[in-house]
């Protein structure tokens, strides 16, 4: 089958061609209580570069990695009894764990396209337990970042503890916080929405899907914010946003790694100005898979709106790159099997 190989850890500033394109990488067969999947689609995720770059790498390779991935169940592993050939399923950043209400804190939690082959390919296998059906409101492209932009963004505004009518802030905004932005107009109308963003695009995206107001990374909003979610790899914005944050307000950061270029920055913090008066900290580590069955109907519902810019399979190095150094608006997909 056709995949994207990563085979060592790499800098994406001194390598713009990450991934090795193969087309005889052998098609993986379902174990008990697996299914495979024929994947039409899987978006592309900063998780990646993190992948790629050492933050949080495969601990063996050749690893395939992706895990926004939509697909066609096309082979079913003996016991499997929740999915049907023909099915089209969803997997997300969970691809095994315990099976437990916090099993994205266990141990025992492995994550797609790092701890097993993910959906840079043309076929892929996971526990029937962790392949979700997919609305049919969503495109294939559409329902992509919705396994993990979407569903993290999900869990991320839920460990806010955001009251209707409270004030929220978005810093960084990609393919969760554009994500993000239209699931608080539905489920918190009175709320208004401030969005942090470097690149003028994003803000102005930003200003077209409903934010109030929209400024750059180190602006401050004309309110104090009840709650801040930040889903930028950087420092500098943790301490911009405490600077934002109301009396007994909230960061929730939503990143599985920051990077460690601009990590001085957190010598500008201070206690009096960013961190008294019962302002905290909190992030968001990993995603369960009850998270993402909860999210999808949800995003149904409103339906959420995901802007997706396409890439056939083969130019994955080309999106990762653009993810890495240019300005991101909306969500980056990999078009495999279409």
């Amino acid at each position: 089958m056709r995949a994207m190989l990563m085979n060592q850890v790499v800098s994406l500033a001194e390598n713009d061609a990450p991934l090795a394109y193969v087309e005889d990488f052998p098609v993986p067969v379902p174990g008990p209580g697996e299914v495979r999947i024929r994947v039409t689609a899987c978006g592309v995720c900063h998780t990646e570069l993190d992948e790629i770059e050492g933050r949080t790498p495969p601990e063996r390779f050749p690893m395939i990695p992706g895990h926004e991935i939509v697909g066609y169940v096309d082979e079913l592993g003996p016991g499997v009894t929740k999915l049907q050939l023909g099915q089209r399923v969803g997997v997300g950043w969970i691809h095994g764990s315990t099976g437990e209400p916090d099993e994205n804190l266990s141990p025992a939690f492995r994550a797609t396209g790092r701890d097993a082959h993910g959906g840079y390919a043309e076929y892929t296998v996971v526990n029937e337990s962790y392949a979700y059906p997919i609305p049919e409101v969503f495109s294939d492209a559409e329902a992509a970042p919705l396994l993990c932009a979407g569903a993290i963004g999900y869990r991320a505004l839920r460990l806010t503890g955001l009251v209707d009518g409270q004030p929220l802030g978005l810093t960084g905004f990609g393919g969760s916080a554009h994500l993000v932005l239209q699931l608080v107009r539905h489920q918190f109308p009175r709320s208004e929405v401030y969005v942090f963003a470097r690149s003028p695009q994003q803000r102005h995206l930003a200003l077209q899907l409903g934010a109030v107001w929209a400024g750059d990374t180190t602006d401050r909003a004309p309110v104090r914010l009840r709650a801040i979610i930040d889903t930028t790899p950087a420092w500098k914005p943790v301490v911009e946003a405490m600077a934002n944050l109301a009396p007994g307000g909230r960061l929730v950061i939503n990143a599985i790694r920051k990077e460690e270029a601009d990590k001085a920055c957190l010598l500008d913090l201070s206690y009096h100005d960013h961190l008294w008066m019962e302002r905290e900290i909190k992030t968001v580590a990993n995603i369960t898979q009850f998270d993402i069955r909860e999210f999808l109907p949800v995003a149904a519902s409103v339906p959420l709106m995901p802007h997706v810019t396409t890439y056939p399979l083969a130019a994955a190095n080309q999106a990762l790159v653009e993810l890495k150094r240019g300005s991101v608006a909306g969500a980056k997909v990999l078009l495999i099997n279409d």
